[in-house]
């Protein structure tokens, strides 16, 4: 049976909104707001703070914030050796990696976009963690009769611009957390943009 599509994925119209929704799920901070939403009610009584509450959901806050912003910047790439090899992205390339004949690790820099990622990476997940109800309740318990409108309408507002952006501007790295695919242009004989 033939497709009613062309046969390159990434040309048709349906190719490109799957690969642009894919770009979203990989730098969403899904696997950080999972273990966040697991541990938040543990670690504030249920919204029932006391200070050690607030000291550890200040704590899960920050580790949880420092990992979305520490995956964009982290890269891969598949090794002469036919391995994987995980490093983090500095101005002079990936680091620590092993060297390997067919790689220019020179070509994994530093770029301005992986800041922006890194930033509205953790926009989502503040914004996610910050209005949470038992982190509402655990910080500021007043504020969640007061600001009702603020609560509904800010987390899709921060959604969308970051969910556009990263559609508009995907990230081609395979970090730490994020599977390398060998079909997602092949970097290993190319120059990363």
């Amino acid at each position: 049976m033939e497709s009613k599509y062309p046969s390159s994925s990434s040309d048709s119209i349906p190719g490109k909104a799957f690969t642009g929704v894919g770009n979203i799920i990989k730098l969403l901070p899904t696997g950080t707001v999972f273990l966040f939403q697991f541990l938040s009610p543990l670690v504030t009584n249920n919204g029932h703070c006391h200070y050690i509450n607030k000291v550890l959901t200040s704590i899960l806050l920050a580790v949880c914030g420092f990992s979305c912003a520490f995956s964009s910047f982290t890269d891969s790439y598949k090794g002469s050796d036919g391995m994987t090899h995980y490093g983090v992205v500095t101005k002079k390339g990936l680091w620590p990696a092993p060297s390997s004949e067919s790689v220019d690790l020179c070509s994994y820099r530093l770029r301005v976009g992986d800041f922006v990622h890194a930033f509205l990476s953790v926009a989502v997940f503040a914004v996610l963690a910050l209005l949470d109800a038992n982190t509402v309740d655990c910080f500021y318990p007043e504020f969640e009769s007061k600001e009702k409108i603020l609560l509904m309408a800010l987390p899709p507002a921060v959604g969308a611009v970051s969910g556009t952006v990263f559609m508009l501007f995907p990230n081609k790295r395979h970090g730490i957390g994020y599977p390398y695919s060998s079909d997602d242009n092949d970097n290993s004989t190319t120059t990363r943009s």
